[in-house]
């Protein structure tokens, strides 16, 4: 599938970029193959607009705000957060500015990032109860790019056969091959996947999972939302809990823009985030190294046996039905590269 070819993937929410990026002006992005611009409004909240001054097609994200509204920085035409144009530095005081503008998409701050929808969102930005949790603290991860497709890395987020093989230099057991089973729940934004798995727990693991244990088990009750977010909530034998989000946001065909934030049900004495984030990134690390070598045209229609499936990959075979489903509700077929 490409996921720029499927007009529906336009309808949903991505994070796309931290809130804190935007304090010091307009900042660019590439969403499923299409240039856009962030900014602050007036208010404080993130505004997205295409990436193109209507008068010269100069980058808006070029230029500069000012009293929330973003200035081109070719010839100085203004834009509010709505897309239009409100000044011309050019015209005299009492010449009426054109009714011109360029486009505004849907745009909304969550969990300290901007999020922004294309076209007209088909469901509201999931909830996440731990944000408004004081009992747990919230940690920004990572943001950046990954040579992949979005499909790609949501599937290998709940694929526990590769953890014997991939996370041989973390918490794999590379002599427990066989993969432990999800309970799969079905949901209308994707489904809930539930499963207990026993992990090696080295010592720079110790404060993260509250127990100095050769190995430790991990009680996962995990989420996918369609198509490409994922809550991967982790809960130890010491009640520690390590709740990870991500949006695997598409930038084009092959490329995501991958976004991980964190939340804990402990404090940065018991753990600092810096632990955290440095255990987490040598895990993605791994992740991102296999899932890089992988074809980003990643099929969703089965029935062309485009690639080999096993028992355990049946959370990566629903996404790709339900995905499937959604294209053909919308009238779509699966669009990929010709053989």
């Amino acid at each position: 599938m490409l996921t720029t070819k499927q007009k529906v993937l336009r309808r949903f929410w991505y994070a796309v970029m931290p809130l804190s990026d935007l304090a010091n002006g307009p900042r660019p992005f590439r969403l499923l193959d299409e240039d856009i611009v962030l900014f602050l409004g007036p208010d404080g909240s993130p505004a997205a607009l295409r990436d193109r001054c209507c008068h010269r097609t100069a980058k808006l994200s070029r230029g500069w705000c000012k009293d929330g509204q973003i200035v081109c920085g070719y010839h100085g035409w203004t834009y509010d957060s709505t897309g239009k144009l409100v000044h011309v530095p050019q015209f005299p005081v009492q010449q009426e500015v054109p009714n011109l503008s360029t486009p505004a998409y849907h745009c909304q701050a969550r969990y300290g990032y901007a999020w922004v929808a294309l076209d007209e969102p088909l469901a509201p930005i999931f909830e996440v109860p731990e944000d408004s949790d004081p009992s747990f603290r919230y940690v920004p991860q990572f943001y950046e790019i990954w040579n992949t497709s979005a499909l790609r890395m949501m599937e290998n987020s709940f694929d526990n056969a590769h953890f014997a093989f991939v996370h041989q230099g973390t918490f794999g057991q590379a002599d427990q091959p066989l993969p432990d089973k999800y309970e799969i729940t079905e949901t209308d934004y994707g489904f809930e996947a539930e499963t207990l798995i026993t992990v090696i727990n080295p010592p720079i693991q110790h404060r993260i999972s509250g127990t100095d244990a050769a190995t430790t088990t991990r009680h996962m009750r995990n989420k996918w939302y369609m198509p490409f977010c994922r809550r991967l909530d982790i809960e130890y034998p010491s009640g520690l809990r390590h709740i990870i989000f991500n949006s695997a946001t598409p930038i084009d065909d092959s490329h995501i823009q991958l976004v991980q934030w964190l939340y804990r049900n402990d404090t940065e004495e018991d753990c600092p985030a810096q632990l955290l984030n440095d255990w987490d990134y040598k895990i993605t690390r791994e992740d991102k190294d296999i899932i890089e070598s992988t074809d980003y045209d990643t099929p969703i229609d089965v029935g062309r046996r485009a690639e080999a499936n096993m028992v355990s990959d049946r959370p990566g075979m629903i996404m790709r039905k339900r995905l499937m489903k959604l294209l053909e509700d919308h009238g779509e077929a699966e669009v990929y590269r010709a053989a």
